[in-house]
């Protein structure tokens, strides 16, 4: 008996050299991945609008932009099990439908309660868009292309992330703030019936028994867990809104691993942590994520208040360090060098340049945009190199039939590591500032608002920009230990595989 191409499994896929549509493939998928992505972003711009057209408070606004990343961060896992035991192309369609009707409620909204319970919805949906797109990609191509479709993933995924505000800014401009939700319906529909006519199914023919307590601890555990990481900022670590949720994180998912560790059809097999070459790209990934994601969180107050650029200055002046990505990910530059160089050189070296961009925006970009830019087009460049090595390394050190969990985890990661450099780079310049500025309010906006001279002004600037300073120094040695740490934890692995 033979099978079509679209009901392929994964072992005739790398027999016959990859899916005959792999490419096309790709592209649908990345297409379902980017609205996703945007939507983490593209909400800051319309503040403003939902401020004043739905009264939204600010406990409104942060639980709007929250809703969203506390769902699918906490989802995560689940929805990637959940991919591996009923199917990834059910889950790919449940994914887009789910995000698409999220966003239709999201549009049509009247208040912020709605827009609340949509943005959660969309966050369901974008926790099984998330997992799915990498796995089916592990599904569709050969282990010798594999390199090069998650570099291309990956470039997506720093496009959505930097173009978010951008186009957000510009549907504001245009049309009202719904308008930024309902641009996902055309997307999410074009994307659904190129899934259903192109996407191959596949699922871990084992069809383990769902482990509905390690998706329901997986999920309160990591939702506690970035919640107390969002609110540690605005509310103090020590506060008792951060306290608790960290206390119920902590003791949940040490829950969560005790359960997975005891059961003979665990939602995430504690032995992957015992594989040198997952631990090794699991902390490259965190140590990566916390160094980029508060740095460039950083580097949007850096160009506004520091060098003066308005928010659509600020965004186009960052475009360098997606575009830079994209460049050497779309070309296939960067896996080309990193199966010249090999997994472990790859990370550490993509790392390392990562840092030094970072090092640079800290120490020269004080006297205009040059030095900054220099910082981008490093930090792009290292990041083209060593995030795709990371996320394969991750995915080919796990079971084929396991790809939707290693999705999860991949995802896992990256929100945790994020989340995390926003909080600590925050607080490192938040002390800096309050240590050289004894008597400012507690934002830079607030303490411009009470100078009382221009050349105090001047001094709570400059104050700012020591902040700044000392916090992207702190992301650039969390990178680069991050890179030295991975590298030397892959070449063991490396060497005990050989061995």
């Amino acid at each position: 008996m033979t099978t079509s191409p679209q009901e392929q499994t994964p072992a005739q896929t790398q027999q016959t050299g990859g899916h005959p549509q792999r490419w096309l493939i790709l592209g649908v998928i990345c297409l379902a991945q980017l609205t996703v992505l945007l939507d983490n972003t593209v909400l800051n711009v319309a503040i403003p609008s939902l401020t004043r057209e739905l009264g939204a408070g600010t406990s409104d606004i942060q639980w709007m932009i929250n809703a969203y990343s506390l769902v699918q961060s906490g989802l995560l896992l689940t929805a990637g099990s959940a991919a591996d035991r009923y199917g990834r192309k059910k889950m790919l369609i449940a994914g887009l439908v789910l995000f698409g009707a999220g966003s239709l409620v999201a549009g049509l909204a009247d208040s912020t309660a709605q827009l609340i319970a949509a943005r959660a919805g969309m966050g369901i949906g974008g926790a099984l868009l998330m997992t799915t797109t990498l796995a089916v990609a592990m599904q569709i191509f050969a282990p010798e292309e594999q390199p090069k479709a998650i570099g291309i993933w990956a470039a997506v995924n720093s496009l959505g992330f930097a173009t978010g505000p951008l186009i957000g800014g510009f549907m504001l401009n245009h049309f009202w703030w719904g308008a930024i939700f309902l641009i996902n319906l055309p997307v999410a529909a074009l994307g659904l019936v190129a899934v259903v006519a192109l996407v191959p199914e596949s699922k871990n023919p084992q069809g383990d028994r769902p482990d509905l307590l390690g998706a329901l601890l997986s999920t309160i555990g990591m939702a506690s867990l970035v919640f107390a990481i969002i609110s540690g900022p605005e509310h103090g670590w020590t506060s008792g809104r951060v306290m608790a949720p960290a206390a119920v994180a902590v003791v949940v998912l040490a829950a969560f691993g005790y359960w997975e560790s005891r059961i003979p059809y665990p939602m995430l097999d504690m032995h992957f942590f015992r594989n040198r070459r997952f631990t090794g790209a699991v902390a490259g990934a965190v140590l990566i994520t916390f160094g980029m994601g508060g740095s460039l969180f950083l580097l949007t107050q850096h160009m506004q208040f520091v060098l003066g650029y308005g928010p659509l200055e600020a965004g186009l002046r960052t475009a360098p360090l997606a575009l830079m990505i994209v460049a050497l990910n779309f070309t296939g530059v960067s896996a080309k060098w990193a199966t010249r160089l090999g997994t472990p050189l790859s990370i550490g070296l993509g790392m390392t340049v990562m840092a030094a961009g970072l090092l640079s925006i800290a120490t020269i970009s004080s006297g205009g945009y040059a030095g900054t830019l220099l910082g981008l087009l490093l930090i792009g460049a290292g990041a083209a190199v060593a995030s795709p090595a990371m996320s394969h390394a991750i995915m080919s050190a796990i079971p084929p039939e396991k790809a939707g969990v290693g999705a999860g985890i991949n995802g896992t990661v990256a929100e945790f590591g994020q989340g995390l450099g926003v909080a600590v780079l925050g607080a490192v310049l938040n002390s800096r500032f309050a240590a050289l500025i004894p008597v400012a309010a507690s934002s830079l906006p607030a303490a411009l608002a009470e100078a009382g001279s221009a050349e105090e002004r001047a001094r709570i600037t400059d104050a700012f920009a020591s902040g700044l300073e000392s916090s992207q120094l702190v992301g650039a040695v969390a990178v680069l230990l991050g890179g030295l740490v991975a590298a030397a934890l892959l070449r063991r692995a490396e060497r005990a595989d050989s061995a």
